[in-house]
């Protein structure tokens, strides 16, 4: 079952530890590279502050972007602003997400996302979620995946685990933590089943994209490359 009550009281925490980590940056730092090839931390900040835009859009009804172009151009203008205006916008945005989804509605309703993709309203304030931490993560400012609550952790490892199921590039793939958790992904591709073990934070780390998969042990086979998310 899904709360979205719950998570939308993990998001506003998750929003909190990346404010104050952010306000410990100064100007320069904003503007220095982070983690995600080609983007600055400015980038990445402007990123979340629009995608709770774009989320807020979602549940009220409208398309989450009018366009492609128009979402890779907002983060470009909004990529070098200094480090008070990044901060203001960050709480705007999410104090706006908050009030939307704190609104009587229907959560059961499905709500239409980018590219087509469709979901129940409920999952969206996971999908928040997952902007919030991971982001901060890419931001390269000492927030790892070591430090993500574990219950998201787990959670978020499910959900790439349903993403990779099946999927034509990715063979039949048996994911266990250190601790004994399982899943299984992919499928679709020949060969396998490769048996990759490790840590929660460097499996997510892996299927996520932000790790290359050092942290982990592989048995029968070879790490899978996986596709971009």
């Amino acid at each position: 079952m899904i709360d979205h009550t719950h998570d939308l009281a993990s998001v506003h925490a998750a929003t909190e530890r990346l404010l104050r980590a952010v306000a410990a940056l100064d100007n320069a730092a904003v503007t220095q590279p982070s983690r995600l090839p080609g983007w600055t931390r400015g980038h990445v900040l402007a990123h979340i502050a629009r995608n709770a835009d774009a989320l807020v859009n979602a549940l009220e009804g409208r398309p989450m972007y009018v366009s492609g172009a128009t979402r890779e151009a907002d983060i470009e203008r909004d990529a070098p602003r200094p480090l008070d205006v990044q901060l203001a916008d960050l709480r705007e945005t999410a104090a706006r997400f908050q009030r939307v989804g704190a609104a009587p509605a229907d959560w059961s309703r499905t709500v239409e996302l980018r590219n087509g993709v469709t979901d129940r309203a409920e999952r969206l304030p996971f999908r928040r979620w997952v902007e919030v931490e991971l982001h901060h993560v890419d931001l390269g400012i000492g927030y790892e995946p070591e430090d993500l609550p574990e219950d998201f952790t787990e959670r978020e490892i499910r959900f790439l685990r349903a993403r990779f199921d099946g999927h034509q590039d990715v063979p039949t793939t048996r994911l266990t933590t250190s601790d004994g958790r399982t899943w299984t992904t992919g499928g679709g591709a020949p060969g396998g089943p490769v048996e990759v073990e490790g840590p929660a934070a460097d499996l997510l780390g892996w299927l996520s994209g932000r790790r290359g998969g050092s942290g982990l042990t592989v048995k029968l086979g070879t790490l899978p490359t996986l596709p971009p998310l």
